[in-house]
């Protein structure tokens, strides 16, 4: 269990801003920090991670006291188990893949854990490779693995795949999820597509302007029915036209343009600008709103 209330004043686009943050994360939750840039889910983890230090409170992970500003308590970052994924990979260049996971071995911590998470997330054929021959979703998986190395008690990703394509996205999901479920994680994601948080998320938590506004289940959070769909995705709706009694949707999905087929009942409520979840189930697109 982890037990965030802790308090800083931020700076950000509107002027000053007091982060005010009162939760509890389950022990091997997958929970996803949701909303506007600047809302303060950045400082969630640093904080968290002992890279920045609050003005008041709490954190308590397994009822072990990281941060305790009443004690004077302040754990250091090496003393907190934590292991940090992030969006620009952050990657020693004259090393190689390999090396840059063993660079991040502990003292006297048995080489193995190499060898397995080389096996786990599928980089025998990379890890003679330096990063400048990556891609950008090869260098995203050595991250992940080099943030494992040590064996963390939670697993931070700071929108790790938001700067991927799609397929290479759903990709790493995959491998997120494996090693979430493998080592028996705590994991804190930072996303904004509804759709990755709906696959991969059991816990929302939603914030705006420092402070928490929503919290829960995330399909009830986004007030949306639940489907046992193969695929799903999110997109914005740039164009509506309606032939007969059914309707035609272009939707825009990351950088892909897609027409939609939507019956009567769905395209009444829905409007150009409308954000929607679509998802595929035996061929038949399923559309939800997104409040």
């Amino acid at each position: 269990m982890i037990k965030i209330n802790i308090q800083k004043k931020l700076t950000s686009a509107k002027g000053e801003m007091l982060l005010n943050i009162d939760t509890s994360i389950e022990k091997g939750s997958l929970v996803t920090l949701y909303g506007k840039s600047g809302a303060g889910k950045t400082t969630i983890l640093r904080t968290l991670g002992g890279l920045l230090k609050p003005d008041n409170g709490k954190i308590i992970v397994d009822n072990t006291t990281w941060y305790n500003s009443e004690q004077s308590i302040n754990l250091k970052p090496q003393k907190r188990n934590v292991g940090f994924v992030f969006q620009d990979y952050a990657l020693f260049p004259n090393m190689t893949v390999k090396e840059n996971l063993e660079f991040a071995l502990e003292k006297k911590q048995s080489p193995k854990i190499i060898t397995e998470l080389i096996e786990l997330i599928e980089l025998g054929e990379l890890q003679n490779r330096k990063p400048e021959t990556l891609s950008g979703g090869q260098k995203q998986r050595v991250a992940l693995a080099r943030a494992l190395v040590k064996k963390p008690t939670i697993l931070m990703l700071d929108e790790p795949l938001s700067a991927l394509d799609y397929e290479i996205r759903f990709k790493l999901q995959q491998h997120i999820l494996q090693v979430h479920n493998e080592y028996n994680l705590t994991t804190i994601l930072i996303s904004h597509d509804i759709s990755e948080i709906l696959r991969m998320s059991n816990q929302l938590i939603e914030l705006d302007e420092g402070k928490i506004i929503r919290e829960g289940k995330p399909s009830e959070v986004f007030n949306i029915k639940e489907y046992n769909a193969k695929f799903q995705f999110t997109g914005t709706i740039i164009n509506i036209e309606k032939q007969g009694f059914i309707y035609i949707l272009m939707v825009r999905i990351g950088k892909d343009i897609v027409k939609i087929v939507a019956d009567e009942t769905e395209g009444k409520q829905l409007l150009i600008g409308d954000n929607i979840l679509i998802s595929a189930k035996a061929f038949n697109p399923i559309i939800n709103k997104i409040n």
